[in-house]
């Protein structure tokens, strides 16, 4: 499904990190950035640790925009509690991570092209808008006509991730409920994810 296999496998070589934790990633041969210098070791700066943090989210959700990435900020900031969790939350809640979380794709990129081609439905609605935001008890069901789509099965079947305790799933039925926001230590990535990093950097 997706046309991105080539571009998130470079985010991965660019943060040194497999950030989905796939046996694919060029990462678990090369653990260092590409290019001349890609194996220099650098100390970063503050504003280099804090911009690393961010772009490692941004990556993670597909490669979000800097526009969109930044009013998720400040939809944190706004909300009650921890901003860091609280981005995170509304990261979560994003239709195509609900989709991806729920195995019925293989990667977030194959996630919002298969909400984008209307694949998906939540409340049995057609909704083709990967950044929906999903509210708690919302079911998020694939079409029916979608249902025996080669992606969807072989997703439906890998081993290499489980579907989080957050997120309520029925495989036959092809259908997931989300049955509550998740905290950062609910969410199962790959990698260490600092989102009180990516709150710094957009409050200096």
């Amino acid at each position: 499904m997706s046309k991105r296999l080539s571009s998130k496998y470079k985010i991965d070589r660019r943060m040194g990190e497999n950030l989905w934790g796939r046996p694919k990633s060029p990462v678990n041969r090369r653990q260092y950035a590409p290019g001349q210098h890609g194996q220099r070791r650098r100390k970063p700066s503050d504003y280099g640790t804090q911009l690393f943090a961010k772009q490692k989210l941004k990556g993670y959700y597909g490669n979000i925009g800097e526009r969109q990435f930044r009013r998720y900020y400040e939809e944190a900031v706004r909300r009650r509690g921890d901003t860091g969790e609280n981005l995170i939350e509304l990261l979560e809640r994003r239709l195509d991570a609900v989709v991806y979380r729920s195995k019925f794709v293989p990667t977030v990129f194959a996630a919002r092209q298969f909400v984008n081609h209307g694949h998906v439905m939540v409340n049995g609605q057609r909704v083709n808008v990967p950044s929906y935001q999903v509210r708690d008890g919302d079911v998020v069901e694939i079409k029916q006509k979608s249902k025996e789509l080669t992606v969807v099965l072989e997703a439906v079947a890998l081993p290499e991730r489980d579907v989080p305790d957050y997120i309520e799933v029925d495989h036959r039925e092809m259908k997931a409920s989300l049955i509550r926001g998740p905290k950062l230590a609910d969410v199962p990535y790959a990698v260490q994810m600092e989102p009180n990093l990516v709150v710094e950097f957009y409050s200096r």
